[in-house]
């Protein structure tokens, strides 16, 4: 089943699961399809790389790997982690909300 997805690009986002749980970072990269997330910081892995011309010297860098959004809940301005809601603004646009404080989320 597919639904809306409730973060976006550049969310402040908390880990609720997992072995990264409690960590807080920015979302980097939403793929949709697959419904999951790349957060700066978290899920790291070790990728080995071949010397070549843009990196000569080869060896093992790291970098984030994705997490499921289901494992994610976005930080309001508060620094608190709340859920999501969808309603309409005064200029008729549909705008996200935090159902916690009601407040807008930009």
């Amino acid at each position: 089943m597919q639904g809306k997805i409730h973060i976006k690009k550049g969310d402040t986002v908390k880990v609720i699961a997992g072995n990264e749980r409690g960590v807080t970072g920015k979302v980097l990269m939403i793929d949709a399809k697959k419904r999951r997330a790349f957060v700066e910081g978290v899920n790291m892995v070790s990728k080995h790389t071949k010397p070549s011309a843009a990196n000569p010297q080869g060896g093992i860098t790291k970098k984030e790997a994705s997490i499921h959004i289901s494992n994610l809940m976005i930080i309001d301005s508060k620094g608190n982690p709340t859920r999501i809601g969808r309603r309409l603004n005064e200029e008729n646009r549909l705008v996200r909300y935090s159902k916690k404080t009601g407040e807008e989320i930009k």
